[in-house]
């Protein structure tokens, strides 16, 4: 049942970055490098031969193992009619190219770089859907998506640094690209071939970054609009306008082009696989954890002392976010990998295929952290509404689906025998300790409150009515 409605005096706020606060980030960053230095300290027993090569040999040597893995996967797709054999179906082996210890590194650049720029992406776009679907709820916490769209910039330098030192080694094609093979000559493969028109270094490195500077051009403009209409006077809304015409635009944009950087950045270190919904399955797993970060730093900025007229009503459609998006989440993770289990075509299957059996502890884990957990601690209201419930079970959410992402790149690169170590928590942590930096700092810039915003008295009279 709705409550009666009352007036509330709002008035605007100023966040002040605490030092408790900044002691937090600061603690994230130095354990963080700690984690990275004992991560990078253990990397040395892991080197080996791929540095004593030429590097033309090695790319050759790369070409001509994944011709050999495919003519096995061809044998025994035609030896086994597509009847599974052992556990996972027709076997395809693989036969990954010695790495020089430091790609590990890159690789984490790679990915730590790549979750933080879509988490700020992603925020970009919740920011603009509030827009474009006339949301009025969410008034009184925009400022959280607009201090978190800012940070875009570092992880897109740090994804750029993890590309440009590393790439031949991440990318099986990159390798290839060098090679120039021609078809008939020993190792040519075609599919891959196929592909040069999109996998290449070019693309790689010029693709993103014109759709990264396009998105934060926009992300720009938005802030500039929501600047202006706090300068500006009650009751005018063409700010108001503006903004959702420009929202919008990125909503488009952005709904169109964020798949191909999930495929040209993450999808293509497994080269010969595909998947048509990678794309999405990707924005979602970041679009559940960008809400996640958000309820956070709501539920901090609450505990404050700031924005009173945010309710537990306004916790309650965050957590509902939550739970909903993990169930999401979830409907796309078991759509991928039951329609390939249930087809066994090794061409499909080989993305699944080491994952499942090589890291079948992380692929089981994936799942619980990424769902079953926040699945069962959501599922009261209570616990949607309870902001210690929503901290324990959101921590477990945000680092469940970074490993998510850990998972779809690791076992491409380096096959099996990896794991999640002190490195990749270090970044993890160090990338994390920043952002929340970051963050924090771009709240205090501008005042809290949407003051002349036309919707901000639907949102401090927000009731879910039950």
């Amino acid at each position: 049942m709705g409550h009666g409605h009352h007036h509330v005096e709002v008035k605007q706020e100023q966040f002040v970055f605490s030092p408790k606060a900044k002691r937090f980030s600061i603690i994230l960053m130095v354990l963080g490098l700690v984690f990275v230095g004992l991560g990078i300290a253990n990397l040395g027993g892991h080197d080996n031969k791929h540095e004593a090569k030429t590097e033309t040999a090695a790319h050759g040597e790369h070409a001509v193992a994944g011709h050999e893995a495919e003519g096995h996967h061809a044998a025994a797709h035609e030896e086994h009619g597509n009847v599974p054999n052992e556990a996972f179906g027709p076997r395809m082996e693989f036969h990954p190219l010695d790495k020089p210890a430091n790609t590990r590194i890159w690789a984490n650049f790679m990915i730590v770089g790549y979750f933080f720029l879509m988490i700020s992406l992603v925020s970009l776009m919740w920011y603009a859907i509030q827009y474009v679907a006339n949301a009025g709820w969410s008034v009184g916490i925009k400022r959280v998506p607009e201090a978190i769209m800012t940070f875009i910039p570092v992880p897109f330098v740090i994804l750029m640094i993890g590309l440009l030192m590393g790439k031949n080694d991440i990318y099986h094609w990159a390798h290839y690209e060098h090679l120039g093979l021609k078809p008939g000559e020993a190792g040519y493969d075609a599919i891959l071939a196929g592909k040069s028109g999109f996998l290449n270094s070019t693309m790689l490195f010029a693709f993103p970054s014109v759709l990264v500077v396009i998105w934060y051009l926009l992300m720009r403009k938005l802030r500039a609009l929501s600047a202006a209409e706090d300068n500006g006077t009650k009751g005018d809304v063409s700010f108001f306008r503006a903004s959702t015409k420009f929202s919008a635009a990125f909503a488009v944009i952005f709904g169109f082009t964020v798949s191909v950087i999930a495929w040209l950045l993450i999808m293509s270190v497994d080269a010969h696989w595909y998947s048509t919904i990678f794309g999405f399955y990707n924005f979602v797993t970041h679009w559940v954890t960008m809400i996640t970060i958000m309820a956070f730093i709501v539920a901090y900025i609450k505990k404050e002392g700031y924005l009173g007229f945010v309710t537990n009503e306004h916790m309650h459609d965050l957590g509902k976010f939550m739970f909903a998006f993990t169930v999401f989440w979830a409907y796309l993770w078991l759509s991928q990998y039951l329609l390939i289990w249930y087809a066994q075509i090794p061409e499909e299957m080989a993305y699944y295929q080491i994952r499942f059996e090589n890291y079948k502890f992380n692929f089981l884990l994936n799942f619980a952290m990424c769902f079953c957990i926040p699945f069962l601690g959501l599922l009261m209201r209570s616990a949607k509404r309870n902001r210690y419930v929503l901290a324990i079970i959101g921590s477990i959410m945000i680092l469940g689906h970074y490993h998510d992402v850990w998972l779809m790149v690791f076992p491409g690169v380096f096959g099996s025998g990896m794991q999640f170590g002190f490195l990749e928590l270090g970044m993890f942590l160090l990338v994390a300790g920043i952002f929340v930096y970051w963050v924090f700092t771009a709240l205090t810039k501008r005042g809290l409150v949407a003051i002349n915003h036309p919707y901000l008295e639907e949102s401090v009279h927000h009731d879910v009515g039950v």
